[in-house]
């Protein structure tokens, strides 16, 4: 019997079942292969230092490359500038930041880049990256003021810090993969264990996304596959009638990418067991998180 005979000859139905099977079998939020564990500010670290090896790697034509809303690669990197000098405010508790908005309060900073040179824009940068870690890791070493417990808000978000943390390393993946598209380079991928602190953000946020976008209850299982991957359970709406189960399995870096809202639900390429408009509604959510 050939391999095509074989194939045709299996029962309908048993690829579904043997991947519902998986799903239930497989522990909640056990990354396989495990990754090393590392603190949100290690994150933030870690992505700051990739992200300024790309900027190294610029040439003159490339920092004048439009990348991103009609920014070139050095006002997108001013706009991150911003971000970190907003971030700045915001730990001091500065109510005024708490609610700008993310694009319109930091356009300043990416116009001001022009005229300047690529060096100087980068230096701004790194000198802003660095001093949020050194706020954070003041604030975090000293009990009284909270640590990365404390609520922190900007551009219409309130997180733990520590979740504030990853919201940066994340947002510079996000644009450093903007610039890499933007000069014709390969994308990257984030250190598994930044990745994984990525996905459980994004996995724990989807709720609140749902909400926003008033989804009908459901309950999701979450898998996202591959290093710095890992299982989630996913309550949607608290009403108990109606409830929908739902089980959705994606690459890690693709999902991360969705949330980042570089990618739509049909590219992600994901299998979904049960109601597939359901769940697609769901990553449609996902998409709603990003900021750029």
């Amino acid at each position: 019997m050939s391999t095509t005979d074989r194939d045709q000859a299996l029962p309908m139905g048993l690829r579904e079942r043997v991947m519902a099977a998986s799903l239930l079998a497989r522990g909640m939020g056990q990354p396989v292969p495990a990754v090393p564990e590392i603190c949100a500010d290690e994150a933030f670290a870690r992505a700051a230092d990739a992200f300024y090896e790309l900027l190294g790697a610029l040439g003159e034509q490339g920092w004048k490359t439009e990348a991103l809303r009609g920014l070139d690669v050095q006002g997108l990197v001013g706009h991150l500038a911003g971000v970190e000098h907003d971030t700045h405010r915001a730990l001091a508790g500065d109510p005024a930041v708490a609610d700008a908005e993310h694009v319109e309060s930091t356009q300043g900073s990416a116009v001001r880049q022009a005229g300047r040179s690529p060096a100087q824009t980068r230096h701004e940068w790194r000198h802003a990256a660095d001093h949020t870690l050194e706020l954070v890791r003041a604030a975090d070493a000293d009990p009284a003021a909270g640590g990365c417990t404390d609520r922190i808000a900007v551009h219409g978000i309130r997180l733990p810090l520590a979740d504030l943390l990853v919201v940066r390393a994340f947002e510079l993946w996000v644009h450093d993969n903007d610039i890499r598209r933007a000069v014709g380079l390969p994308p990257s991928v984030p250190d598994p264990p930044v990745l994984r602190l990525m996905s459980d953000l994004a996995a724990r946020m989807l709720p609140y996304a749902a909400a926003r976008m008033g989804l009908p209850p459901a309950d999701v299982r979450l898998v996202l596959t591959g290093t710095g991957g890992g299982t989630w359970d996913v309550t949607i709406g608290e009403e108990a009638a109606g409830r929908e189960s739902l089980a959705i399995v994606a690459d890690a870096v693709g999902f991360c990418r969705l949330a980042a809202n570089r990618v739509t639900p049909a590219e992600l390429g994901s299998h979904i067991t049960g109601d597939e408009g359901r769940a697609v509604s769901v990553l449609a959510a996902a998409t709603t998180l990003a900021l750029d």
